[in-house]
């Protein structure tokens, strides 16, 4: 499996991995309603480019053979010492084959080159990754509800892991 570098003009794969992970992952936790809202918010084309361009995220994608299985988006300093990872989506097939985890090591690496001492998330409590994450030696933090606008919140485990 291979990492590169995303650019604004990979926005077809990361918005395509987005939504053939988002139903899988989401369609038990939020309505279908919610999920469409927050993929338009999140993932569209102003989106991701306001993110990579103006917010300084960075994306990368994960590969095998030529076909795109995941993604991460973090930000460096987000606050004084502390990195943010934003998204981390791995396609539902390929889970529990060591892609998440070599995209979260990618993201850690990135963030102790740059004097970031911890890597903070937020992960929906309801959703499986948090196992994920305790896995990976995050811990959570406190919870935190997140007015996203019309009408709808994300209800969130804010994580964190010291490097």
């Amino acid at each position: 499996m291979q990492i590169r570098r995303a650019t604004p003009e990979d926005f077809e794969i990361i918005y395509n991995l987005a939504v053939n992970t988002w139903n899988v992952t989401y369609e038990k936790i939020l309505s279908k309603e919610q999920l469409d809202y927050m993929l338009d918010m999140m993932y569209s084309l102003n989106a991701i480019t306001d993110q990579i361009l103006v917010k300084g995220h960075h994306f990368i994608l994960l590969s095998e053979n030529n076909n795109y299985l995941g993604f991460a988006s973090y930000e460096l300093n987000y606050l004084s010492g502390i990195a943010k990872l934003h998204k981390l989506y791995v396609l539902p097939e390929t889970q529990g084959r060591g892609a998440g985890k070599l995209l979260i090591d990618k993201v850690e690496e990135a963030a102790k080159r740059n004097g970031n001492n911890i890597v903070s998330l937020n992960v929906n409590r309801y959703n499986n990754a948090v196992n994920f994450y305790i896995k990976n030696g995050y811990k959570k933090i406190k919870e935190e509800d997140i007015d996203i606008g019309s009408g709808y919140l994300m209800e969130d485990f804010i994580m964190e892991k010291s490097l």
